[in-house]
C-alpha cells in the first residue's frame, strides 16, 4: 500500500508538469535533477544530496538536501510536516545545520537537522551557489552574476524540487516552513517578496523561521543603520574595485576560517601564524592558535575591523573574559567542536549579496527585495540569539503582513550584557541548544 500510494502521488506529480507550464517554472525553474547520493546517519535517519543545475556555468549548481526518517533504503517516511533550511554566509547546509555528524565531540544527533528528522520532520535545505566553489578557484568571473536575487531564485528552484520529491512520497498534505539563518534569513526575506508577487496556489511557503538577523533596523536603532551604510559603502567600493568575491571578513573568508580552526586544533598552544604580536592590544602579545580561534568565536567583531558589526557586541559563541576583557573560554560551546566548525568553512562566498544585503539595512534599495513583504502573511516565528543579532531582528518581521508572530531569543544574560550572552552559532552549537532552542522550534513546527 504505502508503495502504490508513492507512485499514484507520483504520476499526480508528472501530470502536474506536463500540463501546467506556468506552475513547472515556478516550482523548478532551469533545474535538472543530478546526481543523487545517500548516506544513514543513525538508526533509521538518511541524509540525501541532490545536484541540480541552474544555469549554464560550471559552477551554477546548487545541492539540496533531505534529512529524514526511512521505512527502507530511499523509502523517506510520510511526514506532514518539513521545513527548507537555508545557510548563511561560511558554512553551507552540513557544516551548519548537520555539523554534528562525524564530529569527536558530539553524538550525531546533536544538530538542528538531525534532532528534527529524529523527532518526524521531514528537513530539506540548500548549498548556495557559491558554497561548492572549490578552494583551488582563481578566477571569479562567474560570480559577477550572482546577486541576492539569484540566490533566492535558486530557494524556489529548491523549494519546488522538495515539493515535488515530497508529492512523489506520498506527502499529498502538510506544510512546507522556510527557515533562514543570518544572511540566508536575508536570502530568504528577498525569496518571500518574490513570491508575493505569485498566486497564491503557486506559493510554495507556509511559514517562516528567520534566525538571527536583520534586513532593516528599527527608528530606534539608527545607529545600526548607519553602521550598515558604512559597511555598504565600503564593500561597494570594493567591488567597484573589480573585487567578485569575499565579504565582511575580506577575500576568501572561509580560507581563514579554516586556518584558524586548523591550527587551533592542530597546535593549539603553538603562537598563531595568521596575525602579529599585540593584534587585540598592546600587551597582549602573540596569541596561541587556541586563543585566536576563542576570541574570533567570542568577539567576532574584532574581525570585521575597520568596519563595524552589524550589532553591537555581535558574536558567534557566548564566552567569559580574561584580565584583558577578551573572550578566555567558551560558555556553551565545546573548544573542540568550534575548531572542527572553523574547518569546515566554504572557501568563497559570492560579494554581490552582501553588498545588497547592506543596501537594503542602510535603505539604499529596500524596495528591490521588500516591496511585496506586507504581502507575506504566513506563520512567522524569529528565532535569536542575545549575543548575536537577537533583539535587533524582531523590527524585520514587523514589515512582514503576518498576524500570527512568536519571538523566542535564547537568553542567559541582562541586554546590557550582551558580549557574553548566546552567540549567533550557539544556536547550534551549543550543548544546550536542543532544550534551549530546538524543542521550542519543533513545538512551533508542530502546530503550523
Amino acid at each position: 500500500m504505502r508503495r502504490a500510494g508513492s507512485r499514484a502521488a507520483a504520476q499526480q506529480g508528472a501530470v502536474l508538469l506536463e500540463t501546467d507550464g506556468a506552475a513547472t517554472e515556478a516550482l523548478l525553474g532551469s533545474s535538472n535533477p543530478g546526481a543523487r547520493e545517500r548516506e544513514v546517519l543513525f538508526g533509521n535517519v538518511a541524509h540525501y544530496r541532490y545536484r541540480l543545475r541552474v544555469g549554464p556555468g560550471v559552477h551554477d549548481v546548487i545541492t539540496v538536501h533531505r534529512v529524514v526518517k526511512e521505512t527502507g533504503p530511499w523509502w523517506p517516511a510520510r511526514a506532514s510536516r518539513a521545513v527548507f533550511m537555508v545557510h548563511g554566509d561560511g558554512w553551507g547546509f552540513e557544516a551548519a545545520f548537520l555539523s554534528s555528524v562525524g564530529s569527536a565531540f558530539v553524538p550525531p544527533q546533536q544538530s538542528l537537522a538531525a534532532y528534527l528528522a529524529q523527532e518526524g520532520v521531514d528537513v530539506w535545505g540548500i548549498d548556495l551557489r557559491w558554497a561548492g566553489v572549490p578552494a583551488d578557484t582563481l578566477d571569479f568571473r562567474f560570480m559577477k552574476a550572482w546577486t541576492l536575487d539569484t540566490h533566492a531564485a535558486d530557494v524556489g528552484v529548491g523549494l519546488g524540487f522538495a515539493k515535488l520529491m515530497r508529492l512523489s512520497g506520498g506527502n499529498l498534505l502538510g506544510s512546507m516552513h522556510l527557515l533562514g539563518w543570518s544572511r540566508g534569513a536575508v536570502v530568504s526575506y528577498a525569496y518571500l517578496n518574490r513570491e508575493a508577487r505569485l498566486p497564491r496556489v503557486l506559493r510554495q511557503v507556509d511559514g517562516f523561521i528567520p534566525m538571527d538577523m536583520a534586513v532593516r533596523f528599527s527608528p530606534q536603532d539608527a545607529q545600526q543603520r548607519e553602521w550598515a551604510c558604512e559597511r555598504y559603502a565600503a564593500l561597494s567600493q570594493a567591488r567597484t574595485a573589480g573585487q567578485l568575491e569575499g565579504g565582511l571578513l575580506g577575500p576568501a573568508p572561509g580560507i581563514m576560517l579554516q586556518a584558524i580552526g586548523m591550527f587551533a586544533a592542530q597546535a593549539p598552544s603553538a603562537p598563531s601564524p595568521l596575525v602579529q604580536d599585540d593584534i587585540f592590544g598592546p600587551g597582549t602579545g602573540r596569541p596561541s592558535n587556541r586563543k585566536l580561534a576563542i576570541v574570533a568565536a567570542g568577539a567576532t567583531s574584532v574581525l570585521f575591523a575597520p568596519m563595524q558589526p552589524i550589532v553591537p557586541a555581535y558574536h558567534l559563541l557566548g564566552s567569559t573574559p580574561d584580565a584583558f576583557g577578551l573572550p578566555e573560554r567558551l560558555t556553551f560551546t565545546q573548544e573542540g567542536y568550534l575548531f572542527e566548525f572553523g574547518q569546515r568553512a566554504a572557501p568563497f562566498q559570492s560579494i554581490n549579496e552582501v553588498v545588497e544585503t547592506e543596501a537594503w539595512a542602510c535603505g539604499v534599495s529596500a524596495a528591490a527585495f521588500g516591496d511585496r513583504l506586507h504581502d507575506v502573511k504566513v506563520p512567522v516565528l524569529y528565532v535569536g540569539a542575545a549575543g548575536g543579532v537577537g533583539r535587533y531582528g524582531e523590527y524585520s518581521v514587523s514589515l512582514l503582513g503576518s498576524r500570527d508572530v512568536t519571538v523566542h531569543i535564547a537568553r542567559t544574560l541582562p541586554e546590557s550584557a550582551r558580549a557574553l550572552d548566546y552567540g549567533h552559532a550557539d544556536l547550534f552549537l551549543a550543548e544546550d541548544a536542543r532544550t534551549r532552542v530546538w524543542k521550542p522550534m519543533l513545538q512551533w513546527i508542530r502546530a503550523h
